[in-house]
């Protein structure tokens, strides 16, 4: 154990204990210690190298963030741990907010988004500093309820919901029927006719709504003044008291046999209106997470496995990796795998967005979710559980919909100040009409409406609801977004680098020429390649094995293989040192093609792409220069929806732009094929992120689309990564948008949804400020009853609600439409 400097006689307050990962010796025990000796405020620290966690004695409350920066900052991982709660009891942005800071004070906490319209916070903390039950006990402090979510406890939380929403729908029902004799009373009293009711009676209806139907406003209002803030809540239950405690003044001290005006109808009509928009409001945010339930059904509950020949019918939990899958006809399938016995069309529609089914062969990748058309089909298990493409997507779009989008840091500001200052108001005008015609009745009715036309919970669901939405819908059709801040800032693109192979082609070329040089035949020139490609994953190594298999040739498997980043392949096969590779290869092996050379050129401007074999050792004794081989060629075809996406992207506003390593005869090829103005090629895979910060620098926001291990650095350092699925999961990890199939048209489609969903959030807003702005001051100079203001308050956050759900309908347009 090691203490901090000058701190030792320190009073001790707080523990805490992170995670630290990459120590391997006693060595880099003591670097940590030493790294976390130096945070202000630690009076000691242990480092435990089998345990892997770092205990650090506080003189105050602890710095988790700090203390993770040191361990950083010395060459290790701070490890951490995801939490997400369901959060019940918040009405209002501020309330989200007050939930989001007490979460944040939770030590080891690193960071918390709570997002109001999912009733979701999502909890970054250091691993071994803080626990569920911490960040339950933290939200219940604050006045509100929470809950761990459990895999799999979607469709109890749905139930929950369901049941939730009958028990309001009731109240207001409720509500209504006991509003509805004041408010028969207030309108006779508008047209001249005395259907008033006694005061005494009026009292009872009014109370049986305040302080029953109403109770949940004085709990959730109570619990926000303890925490030291304020809710929408506050002001629904201060306005209301008011209304309802005038009244029952007025009734007390009403001369007998006379029943004066009294405001029993505001309050009790408040309540109910509150309550309706309330209960809409639930019911509309039930809809946006329509997606999410429509991705959860796809799954199958149970699976027929074949074993020993026999089949049986089992939940699908039982299934694990390696048994083999029986799915027939119509059948969904319960597990990604891979086919290995039948064929059939396959419908991918839910999860791809594809219309067409898709034709299977054995050796074919399956994924849960989807349905055997026709044929019956037995699938060899890849993964299960947590681990299967459904449920990666299903995590996706949940991560999306529960993230918070930049846009919204403006709004938890103003949310932060809103309710303190409406309250001022409402003061002020109380006192601004007592004072100004000596009238107390107008002036606290006055002020009622105020308090009550001032409701941020429209505020609080504009972002959410729309990101919520959007996100579902273009989860169906086969676009994810892996984060608000992906989905906001692809509105904004304005130019979209694409890799060639697999994203603008189909990524399977096939060998179209074998061109040895003198010495060499093109049995020998083939066999030698194919045998140097047998330790290569890249798609001309599969080109080369195809051609090789279709020759009836048996090549020898490598040694010494080595792949060369951007240039080729190299290795051992037959005992001759051989290296396969690019126009770059060929040149740093001091060779310039020779009699080739012309033939080549020719290739290449037919839109072939090159591989040269080259001899680089010789052949044992006598070796001598690198001597070539012979010359092979290659062809890809474009994807059919390639031009046209193109068109669509420029429609938009957005230039396309083509970044690929192959030679520039290839690249021109293609870019000429498709209209593509701007082509960097001969890239090397670590200097694409190059060309993105060369976009970048032109003032431009940028969009990386590709496909392969090699454009995982472009994707994160595009202002917005796009992988394609079909590609590796690396690529899949570092981008914020994946396209469930290899079509280019999506990324277009990704760019429009970002946009309608974009607009939808500003749209959201601008009606929550617009309301507030117009409201608030029509309430203060005495132009908005209490009523009028609670079914203007309520219609405000419905209509940004059923505002953001016309995105429901959104679908990727088609052709050159943009």
């Amino acid at each position: 154990m090691t203490s901090a400097p000058d701190t030792a006689a320190a009073t001790t307050t707080a523990d805490l204990d992170i995670g630290v990962s990459g120590m391997t010796c006693a060595s880099c025990v003591r670097r940590v210690e030493k790294a976390l000796g130096r945070v202000p405020g630690v009076t000691s620290v242990s480092v435990n190298l089998a345990t892997e966690r770092a205990r650090l004695a506080f003189s105050g409350p602890p710095d988790a963030r700090a203390a993770a920066a040191a361990i950083e900052a010395a060459g290790f991982q701070a490890e951490r741990r995801e939490f997400d709660l369901s959060v019940s009891g918040m009405t209002c942005a501020s309330c989200a907010g007050r939930v989001e800071k007490a979460l944040g004070r939770v030590p080891g906490v690193e960071t918390a988004s709570v997002n109001l319209a999912t009733e979701r916070a999502h909890v970054v903390a250091f691993a071994g500093s803080t626990d569920a039950a911490a960040l339950v006990a933290a939200v219940e402090r604050a006045g509100y309820g929470a809950a761990p979510v459990e895999a799999g406890g979607e469709r109890a939380e749905a139930e929950a919901r369901e049941d939730r929403g009958r028990r309001d729908r009731n109240h207001v029902l409720i509500a209504a029927a006991l509003s509805a004799p004041l408010l028969a009373g207030m309108a006779g009293d508008l047209v001249g006719l005395d259907w008033m009711l006694p005061g005494w009676v009026q009292m009872a209806l009014a109370s049986v709504v305040q302080f029953w139907l109403g109770a949940r406003f004085y709990r959730a209002g109570w619990n926000a003044v303890r925490a030291g803030a304020g809710n929408m809540d506050l002001l629904v239950a201060l306005g209301t008291s008011a209304a309802w405690g005038l009244s029952v003044y007025m009734v007390a001290t009403a001369h007998p046999g006379h029943t004066p005006h009294l405001y029993f109808e505001a309050s009790a009509v408040l309540i109910t209106f509150v309550l309706f928009g309330k209960w809409l409001e639930a019911r509309a945010k039930g809809q946006t997470a329509a997606a999410i339930r429509a991705l959860m059904d796809l799954r199958p509950a149970t699976a027929r496995l074949r074993r020993d020949g026999v089949e049986t019918e089992v939940p699908v939990e039982r299934v694990r990796v390696g048994d083999l899958v029986v799915v027939r006809p119509g059948e969904r399938i319960p597990v990604d795998g891979r086919l290995v016995e039948g064929a059939g069309s396959v419908d991918e529609s839910m999860l791809t967005g594809e219309s067409l089914p898709v034709d299977k062969e054995p050796g074919a990748r399956v994924t849960g979710g989807s349905i055997g058309v026709d044929g019956l089909l037995v699938v060899e298990t890849t993964a299960v559980g947590t681990e299967t493409m459904l449920a990666r997507i299903v995590r996706m779009v949940e991560g999306a919909q529960a993230s918070k989008a930049p846009i919204q840091r403006l709004v938890d500001k103003v949310s932060a100040v809103f309710v303190p200052v409406v309250l001022a108001v409402a003061a002020l005008t109380l006192a601004g009409w007592w004072f100004a015609t000596g009238d107390l009745e107008h002036a606290i009715v006055t002020a009622v409406s105020v308090l009550v036309i001032a409701c941020p919970c429209a505020l609080g669901l504009a972002t959410p609801t729309a990101i919520m939405v959007g996100t579902g819908a273009a989860a169906r059709h086969g676009i994810l977004i892996k984060d608000a801040e992906a989905l906001e800032q692809a509105h904004a693109l304005t130019a979209v680098a694409f890799d060639k192979t697999g994203t603008l082609t189909e990524g399977k070329p096939r060998v179209t020429d074998l061109i040895p040089a003198e010495g060499t035949d093109a049995a020998t020139l083939l066999r030698l390649a194919a045998g140097l490609q047998a330790g290569s994953e890249h798609p001309l190594a599969h080109a080369v094995r195809a051609q090789a298999v279709e020759a009836g040739l048996t090549p020898e498997r490598p040694a010494d293989f080595r792949a060369l980043a951007g240039r080729g392949v190299s290795g051992r096969v037959e005992g001759r040192e051989l290296l396969l590779g690019n126009a770059r290869a060929l040149k740093e092996a001091g060779l310039d093609g020779g009699e080739l050379a012309g033939r080549a050129a020719a290739l290449e401007g037919d839109g072939r792409t090159l591989s040269w074999l080259i001899e680089t050792g010789g052949t044992g004794e006598g070796s001598g220069a690198a001597r070539l081989l012979g010359l092979i060629a290659f062809g890809d075809t474009v994807k059919e929806t390639a031009a046209s996406a193109l068109r669509a992207l420029e429609a938009q506003g957005v230039e396309p732009v083509m970044v690929t390593g192959d030679g520039w005869g290839a690249a021109r090829s293609v870019a000429a094929a498709l209209g593509i103005g701007r082509v960097f090629a001969e890239v090397l895979p670590g200097d694409k992120a190059a060309v993105v910060a060369t976009l970048k620098g032109e003032g431009r926001t940028v969009g990386m689309v590709g496909d392969g291990v090699n454009d995982a650095p472009a994707l994160a350092a595009a202002d917005v990564g796009i992988a394609m699925a079909t590609g590796t999961d690396v690529a899949m990890h570092s981008a914020g948008v994946t396209l469930m199939r290899g079509d280019p048209a999506l990324v277009a489609g990704a760019i429009d949804v970002s946009r309608r969903t974009y607009a939808k959030i500003r749209q959201g807003l601008f009606w929550a400020f617009a309301y507030n702005v117009v409201g608030i001051p029509l309430a203060a100079s005495g132009h908005l009853s209490p009523v009028l203001a609670g079914a203007a308050m309520a219609l405000s956050s419905v209509s940004v609600v059923l505002n953001a759900l016309t995105l429901r309908g959104w679908a990727p347009r088609t052709g050159g439409e943009g």
